[in-house]
């Protein structure tokens, strides 16, 4: 019998919530995406960009989030990273979750709704990434692309996503993307809102389960031995 992916190697039910929170989370991601867009106060860096390749081609909001994000993969070979299943349903889902929220979402919103909005919008995108990478199916494409750099260059991870994102920014902006205080904002708070939700949405693995119960219990033991 072939064994299974290692990303794959738990229980049916464990398995299945580690599915099912990927698929949520990513779907979050997006419609976090399109509440920040909608929005209009400035984009995330690399929604920046997506709106000016968008305003300088025609082509729809999820479909250049899904050739972004096949570019950015590409550049994980160099760097020897290896994309998880994760990965992938990043690259594929989240452009078409952000389409459905920019469906549901007007455009021309009241401006007190829009500065409700973008801090709605990104803490669905830090909550929905704490989701989607608290399954454990991989990085998404441009997060992976952080740490590839961080691994082949030595530099702290916050220098190569910096200047990753200052360039995707300014290139974004030139080609006509939306820079603005939501640009700041996000830039400021996303870090620490996604630092607060990982660790409270991670899912234990089986054999990390395994391995804190065997430790329990030789803690268990040697206290006994003790009195």
């Amino acid at each position: 019998m072939p064994r299974r992916l290692a990303s794959f190697d738990d229980p049916a039910p464990l398995l299945a919530r580690r599915l099912a929170q990927l698929l949520v989370g990513l779907f979050l991601y997006g419609f976090g995406i399109a509440m920040i867009v909608r929005a209009d106060l400035g984009s995330a860096p690399w929604d920046v960009l997506t709106q000016g390749i968008v305003e300088q081609t025609g082509l729809g909001f999820g479909l250049i989030v899904i050739i972004t994000s096949g570019i950015v993969l590409l550049f994980w070979i160099p760097l020897r990273q290896r994309p998880g299943f994760g990965t992938l349903m990043n690259a594929l889902l989240v452009g078409p979750a952000a389409d459905i929220g920019f469906l549901l979402i007007p455009e021309g919103l009241d401006l007190w709704v829009r500065i409700l909005l973008l801090p709605a919008g990104v803490l669905m995108v830090g909550f929905a990434s704490g989701l989607y990478i608290g399954a454990d199916f991989g990085p998404g494409p441009r997060d992976g692309l952080m740490t590839g750099i961080h691994r082949r260059t030595g530099w702290p991870i916050w220098v190569g996503r910096t200047a990753v994102e200052v360039s995707v920014v300014i290139v974004g902006w030139l080609l006509g993307g939306v820079v603005g205080v939501g640009t700041v904002l996000f830039a400021l708070t996303i870090g620490p809102v996604c630092g607060w939700m990982m660790p409270r949405l991670r899912i234990r693995r089986a054999k990390e389960r395994a391995a804190a119960a065997a430790r329990e219990t030789r803690a268990s033991a040697a206290a006994a031995l003790v009195e």
